[in-house]
């Protein structure tokens, strides 16, 4: 088995946006998509009031991760589960609210790296996907979805132009012999998608595999039921720091934090009335994006988008 990398997107942005939620005694992140423990661990070492929760749907990463955070003893925690599952994990843990949330979006280091998880396209491997141990796979989907819904998903999870070219491939081709290994859809991309759009963008198959990955994982409806669930979890002056890099990911916590941040009293009022005020308030402005110089270091940072919000008072919003 390949031995993953990690490098963190924003490292040091991100513990810049979440040390003013932790430098209290006890407070508490929680590191929703915990992967190799990269974000957990520059916190747990630079901010030493901070306890840290870990959750994680791949128990090899939870493995590699408790691993690395050893060190830190029981300042960390972690916890196999879907991050929509946050209310549950406070529940079982017997906290009512979090002082900050982490959510670094998409595929992790450790999953692009091993190459028998079937998630990158640079190597011949089986087509599994799935970031934890059960439901279907990125086989299942090639070799049992119409050519409609085949699209759809390269359309709206990929953002692919040739989707329904590529579609009408794989049913054509799984007649043949169902697919099972990334090396024979790549090879499919190739054929399907024309020479001069191969020139621009990246990878031809990248954005295939964003897609199906994207399916399999369902990690659409995962982030519409997480982003909420943090945003009710989080005490008073704590903070929800999110990486997307999917605009589709980006748009929804984008929403998710107007509408926390949002005043309801009329534009033309001179003040806002005691009551009155956004339970939330933005930290960032708009979305931020990585430097040219981290790109460089970093290709992972290039889609990035970095967005935070602080609650700054307990009205307004269902806890």
């Amino acid at each position: 088995m390949n031995s993953p990398r990690h490098v963190p997107v924003l490292l040091d942005r991100v513990v810049a946006l979440l040390a003013p939620a932790l430098e209290r005694d006890g407070a508490v992140l929680v590191d929703a998509t915990l992967g190799l423990g990269g974000h957990s661990e520059a916190v747990l070492s630079r901010i030493a009031t901070a306890r840290v929760i870990g959750i994680d749907r791949d128990p090899a990463a939870l493995e590699l991760a408790g691993a690395r955070l050893e060190p830190f003893g029981d300042r960390f925690t972690g916890v196999q589960a879907v991050y929509d599952e946050l209310p549950d994990v406070l529940a079982d843990l017997g906290l009512d609210r979090v002082d900050a949330v982490l959510f670094d979006l998409g595929v992790s280091s450790m999953q692009l790296d091993v190459r028998e998880r079937g998630f990158a396209y640079a190597e011949d491997a089986p087509l599994d996907m799935r970031m934890g141990s059960t439901g279907m796979t990125a086989a299942d989907v090639l070799n049992t979805y119409s050519a409609a819904d085949l699209t759809r998903v390269l359309r709206d999870y990929g953002e692919e132009k040739f989707a329904r070219k590529i579609a009408g491939a794989v049913v054509r081709e799984r007649e043949r012999e169902p697919f099972t290994r990334s090396g024979r859809l790549v090879e499919l991309l190739y054929a399907e998608i024309p020479a001069p759009a191969r020139r621009t963008g990246g990878h031809p198959a990248k954005r295939t595999f964003q897609a199906l990955r994207m399916e399999v994982n369902d990690e659409l409806a995962v982030l519409r039921r997480a982003i909420p669930a943090a945003i009710a979890a989080i005490a008073v002056g704590g903070r929800v720091v999110v990486e997307s890099y999917h605009s589709l990911e980006d748009r929804l916590v984008k929403q998710a934090f107007t509408a926390v941040t949002a005043s309801t009293v009329p534009p033309d009022m001179p003040f806002v009335p005691a009551g009155h005020e956004p339970a939330f308030r933005l930290v960032t402005r708009g979305s931020e994006k990585a430097t040219p110089a981290e790109i460089s270091e970093n290709p992972r940072a290039a889609s990035v988008r970095l967005r935070a919000v602080e609650r700054v008072t307990d009205k307004g919003v269902a806890a």
